[in-house]
Order: C-alpha cells, then sequence, then structure tokens
C-alpha cells in the first residue's frame, strides 16, 4: 500500500476565509482582518503542521504503511493528526493531559486514535507538556516502527505556516502593519515571522502568550485553558520570533470568545479570545489607517463545556455571564 495525502480530506487544508471584523472594532481608527482557521476539515490550524509533517516524513521515508504514529497534545493537533492517520490507514496515539477538553478526545477517538492521558504532572517542574513529552518517548522505545512527529521540535511544523498561512494572508492584505499570533509549539508565529523577515517587511509581530506559561520568560503560573502558552520553551522558538509579547488571563480568552460570537457571530475557540483580548488591550497604541491580522485558530464547539457554559465560569472564576454582556 502507498501513502498519499494529495487528494481526498487533505486536498482541502488550507485557504481559508480572512474577513474584517468590522464589527467588533467599528469603533476603532484601524482595520482588524481575522484569518478564520476553523474552517479547515479539522477545526483548527493544526491541520496545516499535521499535513507537512506526516507528508515530508512519507516523502523521506520515516512513516511507512506499518507506521505507529505518536505525538503530545493539548487536543487540536492529536484531532488533525488522528483524521489524516485514519485516512492513510495508520495508527495513532495521542498523549494529553487533564486540561484537555472531553470534546477534543471524543473527536481523537472518533477517527480512530487512541487516547494516553498523563495524569501526573513533571515532578520537577510541576508542568504537564514535560510529562506527556517523557510518556512518547517512552511509547517510542516500546512500539515498533513507532514515529513522534514532534510539533515542538520539527521545522516541518512552522514551514507549513511559512509556505501556506502567512502566504494566503499576504497575498490578500499586502505588507500588513500587525500580526496577532497565539503561541504554544511556536509553530505558527515563526513561520510568519520567518516568512516576513525574508521580505524585510515592517510588520509588527505581536505574540499572544498565556499568563501562566514561560515561552517568552513568563512567571509560572497554572492554566485552565488549553492552546495558549506552555509549561517549557519549545525547541521552534528565538529570541526574535516576535518584535512584542501580550499575556493575557484565561478569563481574557472567555471574553474575547464571548465578544467574538456576540459581534460577528464566530463561535471560536479559546486561543482566539485571546488573540482578540490582545487586540483590545493594545487599541489606544495601534496607529490610525494601520491593517491588522489576527489569526483565529480553532471552532468553538470544542469549548461549549467550558468557556460558553455560564456554569463553568462562575464555579472557575467566580464571574456571572452578566459581566460579558457589554461584548467588546
Amino acid at each position: 500500500m502507498s501513502l498519499e495525502l494529495r487528494d481526498g480530506i487533505a486536498g482541502v487544508i488550507g485557504v481559508t476565509p480572512l474577513i474584517r471584523l468590522s464589527r467588533l472594532f467599528n469603533n476603532d481608527p484601524f482595520d482588524v482582518y481575522g484569518k478564520l482557521e476553523w474552517m479547515n476539515p479539522g477545526g483548527s490550524t493544526k491541520d496545516r503542521p499535521a499535513l507537512h509533517m506526516l507528508r515530508e516524513a512519507m516523502r523521506r521515508g520515516e512513516i511507512t504503511p506499518s507506521t505507529v504514529v505518536i505525538e503530545s497534545s493539548s487536543g487540536n493537533l492529536g484531532i488533525s493528526l488522528a483524521q489524516l492517520c485514519n485516512y492513510l490507514g495508520l495508527r495513532f496515539i495521542c498523549v494529553i493531559d487533564p486540561r484537555t477538553t472531553e470534546q477534543h478526545r471524543r473527536i481523537i477517538r472518533s477517527f480512530g486514535g487512541e487516547i494516553e492521558l498523563v495524569t501526573e504532572p513533571d515532578p520537577q517542574t510541576g508542568e504537564f507538556l514535560p510529562a506527556r513529552i517523557q510518556r512518547v518517548g517512552e511509547l517510542v522505545s516500546q512500539l515498533p516502527h513507532a514515529y513522534w512527529t514532534n510539533q515542538y521540535g520539527n521545522p516541518d511544523n512552522y514551514l507549513a505556516h511559512k509556505y501556506t498561512t502567512m502566504e494566503e494572508m499576504a497575498e490578500q492584505l499586502g505588507e500588513m502593519d500587525y500580526l496577532f499570533c497565539g503561541a504554544s509549539s511556536c509553530g505558527t508565529i515563526r513561520g510568519c515571522h520567518e516568512y516576513i523577515a525574508e521580505r524585510g517587511w515592517s510588520t509588527k509581530v505581536v505574540a499572544v502568550d498565556a499568563k501562566g506559561s514561560v515561552i517568552f520568560g513568563g512567571e509560572k503560573g497554572p492554566r485552565k485553558l488549553p492552546g495558549l502558552g506552555a509549561g517549557i520553551t519549545p525547541r521552534l522558538y528565538h529570541g526574535d520570533i516576535a518584535d512584542h509579547v501580550t499575556y493575557v488571563s484565561d478569563l481574557d480568552c472567555i471574553r474575547g470568545c464571548r465578544d467574538l460570537v456576540t459581534h460577528e457571530s464566530i463561535l471560536a475557540g479559546a486561543s482566539s479570545g485571546g488573540v482578540i483580548a490582545a487586540v483590545q488591550r493594545m487599541a489606544g497604541t495601534i496607529p490610525r489607517g494601520a491593517v491588522c491580522a489576527v489569526i483565529l485558530p480553532d471552532r468553538g464547539e470544542r469549548y461549549l463545556d467550558t468557556v460558553y457554559n455560564d456554569q463553568w465560569v462562575q464555579k472557575e472564576f467566580g464571574v456571572d455571564s452578566v459581566s460579558f454582556s457589554d461584548g467588546g
């Protein structure tokens, strides 16, 4: 059996819409355009690196019909890999931790993916990510023909965004003034930054990181929502990957999501809300007439029990839903 990722579901990954968020930012003197990555078939921007990492590994002969693909994921990349591995007829194991939503887990299983849940954080750092990576290493050593896609250190992760995500936005907007991008594995932001740097553009790249994440040297702390931030600095990170870093809390992400759905009828995931919150926070410093692009990574159905659940928000943060009614 030959492995191919050219047609079928793989053939419709990318070329997602870019729309002006004219209602949410109608009182601001600048324009904001949202890249709707949740319209990828797997529901998130992670479809792009999943496709590129698998395709390139197949081309190099590192993935064959007998390969077991393994990855550590907070949810979205796991879904993307599960979908494509199912299409290829490959076994896939996703190593997750308790923050991964039940919806993410169900979708992974629906595509035939297997869930490996790490229940205890790394004892030295108190973070789940090192514990997940350790478990990946154990599985790779135990299982014959195992292959770790390694989103945290695989150049094919960021190259996917350099050659597709950023290329698509550039075709429509040209040299934009600001790019707001969430950070986790640093694949998206690094790929976009490299595209911008190679062209000598003056675009300011704003990294949106979670409070409690250590990627950019922030103080380590608890995070309830998946998608943004990391407990360790990913290998794809480098010092000049962003011009500015904005930290957002879980509550900021929730408010941003509620604003998106209230004003634009966009039901997006937690990290998308964080990116919106970052634009709102910096609005007073963005010059009149500026063109801003924001990457909205995933769809909101996976967060119906958390971000969009008033009872969960009240229980976790002590905030009543009325606090969100005024929008942005």
